[in-house]
């Protein structure tokens, strides 16, 4: 797909396409960077007390990773799945 046919998706369609490639090809450098983003995203979607929750439970980031596409935390995390996209267009 191209970068305009990129932009038209949802956040949730977004997420389900980048993990759902990072997943099939192995791509734990794309998935590590998500949990890695998730935090950040969180409080900048103004849920700054889940940050440090996340940051010292690995469950709850793996939970965030898997319904990262949903709501305020999907349209903060756009930008870095609309980059993944961007450079796997076979996704």
């Amino acid at each position: 797909m191209d970068a305009t046919g990129l932009e038209t998706l949802s956040d949730s369609e977004l997420h389900e396409r980048a993990v759902r490639y990072a997943v099939r090809h192995g791509d734990l450098g794309f998935l590590w960077n998500l949990l890695k983003v998730i935090p950040a995203a969180e409080a900048a979607t103004g849920h700054a007390s889940e940050t440090t929750a996340d940051l010292t439970r690995v469950s709850a980031l793996l939970s965030d990773a898997m319904t990262a596409g949903e709501g305020n935390l999907g349209a903060a995390l756009r930008p870095v799945y609309l980059e993944y996209l961007r450079e796997h267009p076979d996704a």
